[in-house]
C-alpha cells in the first residue's frame, strides 16, 4: 500500500513538478544570494546580542536579569553554544534569589538541549535525568522537556552507527512524540509534533496534508522553518526529490536570515545538489554548513557535514581539475592560433608590401607606357605631317623644275644663249627655293610646337634666351634645336638640312649648351622633352 501511494504520487505529481523545477531555480538563486550575504545577517544578530547583553549590564532588577539571560541563551543556542552556556550558568546565578524552585528545572533542560547541540550526549542526558519530571506543574514547561527528550533521542538515532541501536533511539524518539501528542496545549508544535509521527508510521499524505495549511498561518520563523524541514522530510519519504528541495531551500533561506549556525537543511541541500550534478553549489552549501557548524560548536552538525564533505569534495576537484584541463587545452589552442595568425600576418605583411612594389613598379610602367605612347602618337604626328609636306615640297619641286626646263628650252630654241648661261649661272632660283623651304620647315614645325620658342627659352639662363627676328619664325639656332626636337641629332645629318658646315653645326650646339640653366649634359634631352 505504501509502495502504491508513492507511485501514485509521483504520477500525479509530474506535471507540476517541470514547473516546480523552474521555481526551484529561482529559491536556490535566492539561497544563493542569501548566502553571499551571510555577513549583513549575523551582523544583525550582534547587535540585537549587543543590545541584550547592554540592557542586562544596565538593569538592577534580578527578575529581568534571569529573563534577559534567558534571551541570550537562546540566542547563543544555535549561534555559538559555547556562550549559551556562558547564559545557563548566568541564569542559575540569578535563581536562587527569585526562590520559584521549578526555575531549577527549566535549567537543567536549558543545558541539556546546549549539551545536544554540543553533542555531549551523555552530559545532556545527566542533566535531563535531573530532571523533576513528575514534579513539573506548568504544562509549557513539561512540554518543554518531552521536547528535549525527544530531541536528545532523535540526536543519538543520528549519530549512532550501529543499526541496532539507532532503530531503538527512533522507537524512544516516537515514545516520547507520542506523551507530547498526549498533552493538552494543540498549538504549532503540537500539528509539527504529528506531523513527525505520522512520517514516521509511514503516512505522508496525511502529514503532507497537516503541514501545508501551517505555511499560511501567522507563524513565528523558528516554527515555520520547522514546518518547512519536516516537509521536506515528508516530500524524501515519498521520493518527491523536487518537493524536498523546495522545502529543503525555503529552511535554508529561513536558517541563514536568522542568523543560525547550527541546522541540517543546507548539508542535506548539498548532496541533493551533488545528485542533480550541481558540484558548484554542492561545495558552496557544504563548505557555508561547515565554517558554520565550527562557529557555533555543533558536533553533531560538524560530524553530518564531514562524512559527505570528502564524497562532494573530490567531486568538485575532479571537475575543478577537468576545468583546469579544459582551459589549458583551450589555451594552447589559442596561442597555437595566435601564433598561425602571426605567422599568417607577416606572411600577408610580406605579400602586401611585395604587391604594393608590385603596384608601385605596375604604375611607373602604366606611366613610361602613357608617356610612350604619347610620344609615340607625337611621333606619328610628325610623321604624318612632314611626310604630306615633303609629298607635297617633291610635287612642287618637280613642277618648278619643269617649268625650269621649259624656260631654258625656250631660250635655246631663241638662240639667246647669253641669257641662257646667264640662267644656268645664276644662284638666286636655288636661293629663293632654299629660304621657302625652311620658311615652310619652321611654319610647319611651329604648328606641331606652337610653344617651342618659349619653352626652349626657359631652358636658358635670362641673358642667353633667343628670340627670331620678326620677319622670321625660328633662326639658325632655334632651327638647329627644332631638328634635335624632331629626333634628328646627327651633326651631319643638320649641317647637310641646313647647308652649314659641320664646325659651324657643333659651335651653335656647343654655344647654345653652355647658355642652359641645369645641367648642360642633359641640355639636348631636355630639348626632346620639350
Amino acid at each position: 500500500m505504501k509502495n502504491y501511494f508513492i507511485i501514485l504520487t509521483i504520477i500525479v505529481n509530474f506535471p507540476f513538478n517541470l514547473f516546480a523545477e523552474s521555481e526551484n531555480e529561482k529559491l536556490l538563486q535566492k539561497l544563493d544570494d542569501v548566502i553571499s550575504n551571510k555577513e549583513i545577517y549575523h551582523s544583525l544578530r550582534e547587535k540585537k546580542i549587543l543590545q541584550l547583553k547592554d540592557s542586562l549590564e544596565r538593569t538592577k532588577d534580578i527578575t529581568k536579569k534571569y529573563n534577559l539571560s534567558g534571551a541570550l541563551f537562546y540566542e547563543y543556542l544555535h549561534y555559538q553554544a559555547d556562550s549559551s552556556l556562558y547564559y545557563i550558568n548566568m541564569k542559575h546565578k540569578y535563581m536562587p534569589l527569585l526562590n520559584i524552585p521549578e526555575l531549577e528545572d527549566e535549567i537543567l533542560i536549558n543545558k541539556a538541549e546546549v549539551f545536544g547541540v554540543m553533542g555531549m550526549y551523555n552530559e545532556a542526558k545527566e542533566e535531563l535525568d535531573k530532571a523533576n519530571k513528575s514534579g513539573i506543574k506548568s504544562e509549557g514547561l513539561k512540554g518543554y522537556y518531552l521536547r528535549t527528550r525527544r530531541a536528545y533521542y532523535g540526536w543519538l538515532a543520528d549519530y549512532t552507527a550501529d543499526k541496532k541501536a539507532s532503530r531503538y533511539y527512533s522507537s524512544m524518539t516516537e515514545l516520547y512524540r507520542d506523551s507530547i501528542s498526549k498533552q493538552c496545549i494543540r498549538d504549532v508544535d503540537f500539528k509539527i509534533n504529528s506531523a513527525e509521527r505520522m512520517i514516521y508510521n509511514g503516512d505522508y499524505e496525511k502529514a503532507i496534508e497537516t503541514l501545508l495549511p501551517l505555511l499560511s498561518d501567522s507563524i513565528d520563523s523558528k516554527r515555520k522553518v520547522y514546518v518547512n524541514y519536516t516537509l521536506s522530510e515528508a516530500y524524501k519519504a515519498i521520493e518527491d526529490t523536487t518537493n524536498q528541495i523546495k522545502y529543503l531551500v525555503s529552511t535554508a533561506i529561513m536558517d541563514i536570515k536568522m542568523a543560525e549556525r547550527e541546522y541540517a537543511s543546507l548539508q542535506k541541500l548539498a548532496l541533493l545538489m551533488y545528485h542533480q550534478r550541481d558540484l558548484d553549489r554542492a561545495y558552496r552549501y557544504l563548505s557555508c554548513s561547515m565554517e558554520d557548524a565550527v562557529a557555533a560548536n555543533a558536533r553533531l552538525r560538524f560530524l553530518e557535514v564531514t562524512q559527505i564533505y570528502p564524497i562532494i569534495d573530490n567531486a568538485y576537484k575532479k571537475k575543478e581539475a577537468e576545468k583546469r584541463n579544459a582551459t589549458r587545452r583551450l589555451l594552447i589552442g589559442i596561442s597555437i592560433l595566435a601564433f598561425l595568425l602571426i605567422i599568417a600576418t607577416f606572411y600577408l605583411y610580406y605579400w602586401m608590401k611585395k604587391l604594393s612594389v608590385m603596384r608601385s613598379n605596375l604604375y611607373k610602367a602604366n606611366k613610361k607606357l602613357v608617356e610612350a605612347n604619347r610620344n609615340l602618337a607625337q611621333t606619328g604626328r610628325i610623321k604624318e605631317v612632314y611626310i604630306a609636306k615633303y609629298l607635297d615640297r617633291c610635287v612642287g619641286y618637280l613642277e618648278k623644275l619643269e617649268q625650269y626646263r621649259r624656260s631654258l628650252e625656250k631660250l635655246a630654241m631663241a638662240s639667246k644663249i647669253d641669257q641662257l648661261f646667264k640662267a644656268i649661272k645664276s644662284e638666286e632660283f636655288l636661293r629663293d627655293e632654299r629660304k621657302m623651304f625652311y620658311d615652310e620647315f619652321d611654319r610647319s614645325f611651329l604648328d606641331l610646337f606652337p610653344n617651342f620658342v618659349e619653352d626652349f627659352n626657359n631652358l636658358l639662363t635670362d641673358e642667353a634666351k633667343i628670340y627670331p627676328k620678326k620677319d622670321e619664325h625660328l633662326n639658325t639656332e632655334l632651327r638647329i634645336f627644332a631638328l634635335i626636337r624632331l629626333g634628328v641629332t646627327d651633326a651631319n645629318r643638320i649641317a647637310h638640312f641646313l647647308g652649314y658646315s659641320l664646325a659651324t653645326v657643333y659651335n651653335y650646339r656647343s654655344k647654345i649648351r653652355n647658355k642652359a640653366k641645369g645641367d648642360k649634359d642633359s641640355f639636348e634631352k631636355d630639348v626632346m622633352n620639350l
